[in-house]
Protein backbone atom coordinates (compact mmCIF):
# COMPACT_ATOMS: atom_id res chain seq x y z
CA UNK A 1 0.00 0.00 0.00
CA UNK A 2 1.77 3.56 -0.53
CA UNK A 3 1.00 6.40 1.41
CA UNK A 4 0.40 9.56 -0.19
CA UNK A 5 -0.30 11.98 2.64
CA UNK A 6 -0.02 11.68 6.36
CA UNK A 7 -2.33 13.59 9.02
CA UNK A 8 -1.04 12.90 12.60
CA UNK A 9 -3.32 13.23 14.96
CA UNK A 10 -3.77 14.47 18.51
CA UNK A 11 -5.86 13.91 21.48
CA UNK A 12 -5.66 16.94 23.86
CA UNK A 13 -2.51 17.74 22.48
CA UNK A 14 -0.96 14.47 22.42
CA UNK A 15 0.18 12.44 19.90
CA UNK A 16 -2.16 9.41 19.09
CA UNK A 17 -1.99 8.09 15.30
CA UNK A 18 -1.67 8.59 12.03
CA UNK A 19 -3.88 9.20 9.24
CA UNK A 20 -2.78 7.76 6.15
CA UNK A 21 -3.93 8.99 2.24
CA UNK A 22 -3.15 5.74 -0.05
CA UNK A 23 -3.53 4.03 -3.34
CA UNK A 24 -6.38 2.18 -1.06
CA UNK A 25 -8.06 4.87 0.61
CA UNK A 26 -7.78 5.85 4.29
CA UNK A 27 -5.94 3.79 7.18
CA UNK A 28 -5.86 4.28 10.43
CA UNK A 29 -3.31 3.60 13.69
CA UNK A 30 -3.00 4.16 17.22
CA UNK A 31 0.70 5.16 18.11
CA UNK A 32 1.45 2.45 20.26
CA UNK A 33 3.01 4.47 22.83
CA UNK A 34 -0.18 5.98 22.85
CA UNK A 35 -2.14 3.17 23.47
CA UNK A 36 0.17 1.83 26.90
CA UNK A 37 -1.04 5.49 28.92
CA UNK A 38 -3.59 4.91 31.17
CA UNK A 39 -5.13 8.28 29.72
CA UNK A 40 -5.66 7.19 26.20
CA UNK A 41 -8.89 7.45 24.77
CA UNK A 42 -10.37 6.93 21.35
CA UNK A 43 -10.86 9.51 18.67
CA UNK A 44 -14.37 8.59 18.35
CA UNK A 45 -16.66 5.58 19.06
CA UNK A 46 -16.37 4.35 15.19
CA UNK A 47 -12.42 4.13 15.92
CA UNK A 48 -12.33 2.23 19.32
CA UNK A 49 -8.36 1.63 20.96
CA UNK A 50 -7.11 -0.91 18.83
CA UNK A 51 -3.66 -1.70 17.59
CA UNK A 52 -4.95 -3.05 14.36
CA UNK A 53 -4.79 -0.78 11.37
CA UNK A 54 -8.46 0.78 10.30
CA UNK A 55 -9.02 0.96 6.96
CA UNK A 56 -11.77 2.60 4.55
CA UNK A 57 -12.32 3.46 1.03
CA UNK A 58 -13.91 6.82 1.99
CA UNK A 59 -12.03 9.25 4.61
CA UNK A 60 -13.02 7.79 7.48
CA UNK A 61 -16.76 9.59 8.65
CA UNK A 62 -15.10 10.96 11.69
CA UNK A 63 -12.68 13.04 10.27
CA UNK A 64 -14.49 14.13 7.41
CA UNK A 65 -17.01 15.86 10.16
CA UNK A 66 -13.96 17.94 11.63
CA UNK A 67 -13.52 19.98 8.32
CA UNK A 68 -15.77 23.05 8.22
CA UNK A 69 -18.69 23.80 6.12
CA UNK A 70 -20.59 26.00 4.73
CA UNK A 71 -19.37 29.86 3.68
CA UNK A 72 -16.25 28.47 6.05
CA UNK A 73 -15.53 25.86 3.57
CA UNK A 74 -15.37 28.61 1.11
CA UNK A 75 -13.09 30.81 3.14
CA UNK A 76 -10.37 27.81 3.49
CA UNK A 77 -10.69 26.53 0.26
CA UNK A 78 -9.80 30.15 -1.06
CA UNK A 79 -7.59 31.11 1.60
CA UNK A 80 -5.44 28.02 0.92
CA UNK A 81 -6.34 27.37 -2.65
CA UNK A 82 -7.75 23.65 -2.14
CA UNK A 83 -10.48 21.98 -3.52
CA UNK A 84 -13.53 21.02 -2.29
CA UNK A 85 -13.51 17.98 -2.92
CA UNK A 86 -10.39 17.44 -1.82
CA UNK A 87 -11.21 16.81 1.79
CA UNK A 88 -7.71 15.01 2.99
CA UNK A 89 -6.34 17.89 2.61
CA UNK A 90 -8.69 20.40 4.31
CA UNK A 91 -8.27 17.88 7.15
CA UNK A 92 -4.56 19.12 6.94
CA UNK A 93 -5.07 22.49 6.81
CA UNK A 94 -7.85 23.48 8.71
CA UNK A 95 -8.37 21.28 11.53
CA UNK A 96 -4.78 22.40 13.59
CA UNK A 97 -7.05 23.91 16.46
CA UNK A 98 -10.41 22.09 15.91
CA UNK A 99 -13.39 22.22 18.13
CA UNK A 100 -13.05 19.68 20.65
CA UNK A 101 -9.93 17.69 21.96
CA UNK A 102 -8.90 15.97 18.04
CA UNK A 103 -6.52 18.10 16.43
CA UNK A 104 -4.60 17.25 13.04
CA UNK A 105 -1.29 17.92 11.78
CA UNK A 106 0.96 18.14 8.93
CA UNK A 107 4.12 17.34 10.52
CA UNK A 108 4.78 14.91 13.80
CA UNK A 109 5.15 17.91 17.14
Amino acid sequence: MDVFRTAYVYIRGIFAGELCETDEGYAFSYDRQYLSRKDASAVSLTLPLSDKTYTSKILFPFFDGLIPEGWLLGVVSRNWKIDVKDRFGLLLVACKDGIGNVSIREERI
